[in-house]
């Protein structure tokens, strides 16, 4: 599922509220990152792997997987479900 709201049929509101928490935990651990010259972008949902891409100093910071563990938990903590995070690189193209 793409995070482009401009381009997408309107979701069911189990499906949106699942995508405004998704967003909001990122939102709220960005701070964080980017005190420290990193950051994290949402990329992609699809079903319960949510692709995010660390940018800045997180690229190459050792901390990053258990940065990104902290995530994941916080997300399952809030969704209620068992959600993956997948770190992805490449271009930043996000797609939300």
């Amino acid at each position: 599922m793409l995070i482009e709201t401009e381009h997408l049929k309107p979701l069911p509101n189990a499906d949106t509220d699942r995508v405004e928490i998704i967003k909001a935990v990122i939102e709220e651990i960005r701070p964080n990152l980017q005190r420290d010259g990193g950051d994290c972008q949402l990329i992609e949902i699809d079903g319960n792997k949510i692709m995010v891409k660390l940018t800045g100093a997180c690229v190459f910071c050792k901390l990053s997987s258990a940065t990104l563990e902290g995530i994941q938990a916080r997300l399952v903590e809030k969704l209620g479900e068992f959600v993956r995070l997948i770190p992805v690189a490449g271009a930043a193209k996000a797609r939300h």
